[in-house]
């Protein structure tokens, strides 16, 4: 009963399924509820909706505009070109799965190299392709690791330095549980405690241990000790990641992560407003009938030819329902192939010189700012391209973030939102965008308002 149907169109189809009138579709609704009145404005042309919603997007700011310091899981990088330019192409756009191999092969010789290069890339056996996100990314190892262990072991340990939106789709995912026991750190545990504090909460209950490199914090740990303890007790270890920063950073398979996760966003996709996005998920090669998602895998045709099908997707609810360990579906292949472009143009040295960039540009803003009377840089950990500023009693981070806007800088992440004991701490991200010129206007700006 769509617009372009016809009056007589509509007549016939209500006749071929015996209904006299289009009302009569509506009967099982209660009366009260069948036809309400809404509050519409009236219709516009398409000129007046074109004009109106341009008037919209005006009052949004973006990274075109400002010097961006946000970060806290979705960062501004340079994006190539050719990016884009690809991804626009007809035949790649979609998000949606690639199930007939002999029309799709392009597809999935696409999503089959993207799982090659993030497997590479966390030096782990198997990648999937792929989830929504890195949160949910972060929940499905969860979720695989709770089934591995055939619910047998119930202990989910997280360190407190995973990004807080991990930490509660994880809870939305398992939290339901009963008999699950999710920690999150030690209990009263400062937030920038080292990790290897962890370790008190291990047993042989442990089904999971998540900690984050570099944290949500920006800090780099070295997780090898705590994985053997994770292993002698018999549970799982992973380690959610930013792949930029491995371009720089030993791979989590070298330290002994079972499973890999982490958000694709930095990899050739912009910031956009929040989504969409692209969880990435690696894991083990013993671990790959219990992943969620779908496995592009290679073959041979009839004839010898290579081709690609879809290996591995018997666990999916479309195909065993209530026996399937997850309820991904769409598997975000547009900002799949979105990351394989990038990474295919930037390849293995420029990664590491995007890496190079961000960290050297981010240790430069520290240095001004923990100069500044009053402001100090957090820690003496090393860290990538975030690092936590405390900031003077006499300003409050959201106060100095409005100020920031004055000046056409969107400032950083304020702490405070998630922590209560690091109020007046904002977390800093620096990325190979920001000019040397944009970070000392960032430090003039800060002893504007700290009257340094």
């Amino acid at each position: 009963m769509f617009i372009p149907h016809t009056d007589s169109e509509r007549e016939e189809m209500l006749k071929v399924i015996g209904v006299k009138k289009l009302e009569d579709l509506f009967k099982d609704v209660p009366e009260a509820y069948r036809f309400p009145k809404l509050d519409l404005s009236p219709a516009l042309t398409e000129m007046e909706v074109y004009s109106e919603m341009q008037d919209i997007s005006k009052a949004n700011e973006n990274t075109r505009d400002l010097a961006c310091f946000l970060g806290a899981g979705a960062y501004n990088h340079y994006i190539p070109a050719a990016v884009d330019s690809l991804l626009r192409r007809g035949e790649f756009y979609t998000a949606y799965t690639p199930y007939q191999p002999e029309i799709s092969q392009g597809t999935l010789q696409a999503i089959f190299e993207y799982q090659s290069l993030i497997a590479m890339l966390t030096g782990m056996e198997v990648c999937n392709a792929s989830h929504y996100d890195g949160a949910t990314a972060v929940a499905e190892a969860g979720v695989l690791a709770y089934h591995h262990f055939r619910e047998k072991r119930t202990r989910f340990i997280l360190s407190l330095a995973v990004h807080p939106h991990y930490r509660e789709t994880l809870c939305t995912y398992l939290c339901g549980y009963p008999e699950l026991e999710i920690k999150i750190g030690v209990a009263d545990q400062n937030p920038l405690a080292d990790p290897s504090s962890l370790t008190a909460l291990i047993n042989n209950n442990t089904a999971l241990v998540v900690v984050q490199y570099p944290d949500f914090f920006g800090r780099i740990y070295e997780y090898s000790s705590l994985a053997k303890t994770v292993h002698e007790a018999g549970a799982l270890f992973a380690v959610v990641i930013n792949p930029i920063a491995l371009g720089l950073l030993k791979a989590p398979g070298d330290f002994g992560a079972d499973i890999v996760v982490g958000e694709g966003q930095p990899l050739g996709i912009p910031i956009s407003f929040g989504g969409p996005y692209l969880g990435l998920f690696a894991a083990r090669k013993e671990l790959v009938r219990k992943l969620s998602g779908r496995l592009v895998g290679e073959t041979l045709d009839s004839q010898g030819r290579r081709g690609y099908v879809l290996t591995l997707t018997a666990r999916e609810q479309h195909i065993r329902r209530e026996k399937a360990t997850s309820n991904i579906c769409t598997n975000e292949g547009l900002m799949a192939l979105a990351s394989t472009i990038y990474l295919s143009l930037v390849g293995k040295h420029g990664l590491k010189q995007v890496a190079e960039l961000c960290y050297h540009k981010a240790h430069y803003a520290a240095h001004k700012i923990h100069a500044i009377p009053g402001f100090s840089v957090y820690g003496d950990t090393p860290f990538f391209h975030e690092f936590v500023v405390r900031f003077p009693d006499t300003v409050t981070v959201e106060e100095v973030n409005q100020h920031l806007l004055d000046h056409d800088i969107l400032g950083g992440y304020d702490l405070g939102n998630d922590f209560p004991s690091l109020k007046n701490h904002m977390l800093i991200a620096v990325t190979e965008m920001n000019t040397r010129e944009q970070i000392d206007l960032l430090a003039e700006v800060f002893k504007e308002v700290s009257h340094a």
